[in-house]
């Protein structure tokens, strides 16, 4: 393999905003979910990779896990660096992973996600072209690369809680289907009061299963496994069908 090309590796930094914290300044986890997309939207875009590069093929990306580590999380007015870079291919799916470090280079969150290609017309999952294949030897070797979120999540047995949501118009993404970034904040919210007043999320793993649509009704619910870990999923109202599991740890 050859060295990985600096090009393909995207950097660049973020200042946490006011409206990007929570009660106790410091930025939430859909913040720094939010911040990590737009890092790897500018990689793409470099990389020719983009939904509007991918358009014309009738393809888009579909994030189908990700999975976050926390070591603290930034404060108000606080300058972090996010670096990502495609981290290889398995079959259907491309891998991405995600730094984030202090203004001393400490790092403080990082992540590994999966993702597939979307036939945009037939809504299905679709094999990876060869114009996209062809990036590979340039990628970091796989001992620079983060583990791969490979393991399964627990099976969810019962609701301790719950919440309803209802998907938007603002909260769709350029694919016509609710942002993911809406799936962490909406299994989020749904935890005890004292857990969120309390804080100290150390880890966040999702699974996205299903794509939710303009009008539906979504379902929130956790249990409860320990005292400092929840199982989170999402559910469609109509149908009881599961569109994302997720499990915290704090």
């Amino acid at each position: 393999m050859n060295a990985p090309d600096p090009n393909l590796i995207f950097k660049g930094g973020f200042t946490i905003r006011t409206y990007e914290i929570d009660n106790k300044k410091k930025a939430t986890l859909p913040a720094l979910v939010k911040l990590m997309h737009e890092a790897a939207m500018q990689n793409v875009l470099r990389l020719k990779l983009s939904v509007w590069d991918l358009e014309p093929h009738h393809i888009s990306w579909v994030l189908m896990r990700k999975k976050i580590h926390i070591e603290r999380l930034p404060d108000l007015g606080e300058q972090i660096t996010i670096e990502t870079y495609p981290a290889g291919f398995e079959k259907f799916f491309t891998y991405r992973d995600y730094k984030i470090v202090d203004h001393k280079k400490n790092l403080i969150a990082y992540a590994s996600s999966t993702w597939l290609l979307m036939d945009t017309i037939n809504r299905r999952m679709t094999r990876i072209p060869e114009f996209i294949l062809r990036y590979e030897d340039q990628m970091p070797p796989a001992a620079e690369c983060l583990p791969r979120p490979a393991d399964k999540l627990p099976r969810f047995e019962q609701a301790d809680h719950s919440k309803t949501y209802e998907v938007n118009w603002h909260d769709l993404d350029f694919n016509m289907h609710l942002n993911n970034t809406f799936y962490v904040q909406w299994m989020l919210e749904c935890l005890p009061d004292t857990q969120l007043m309390k804080g100290g999320l150390k880890s966040f793993d999702i699974a996205y299963r299903m794509e939710a649509t303009w009008k539906e009704k979504i379902n929130s619910e956790i249990q409860e496994i320990s005292e400092n870990e929840y199982l989170h999923r999402l559910i469609r109202a109509s149908d009881g069908k599961e569109l994302a599991i997720g499990l915290t740890r704090w």
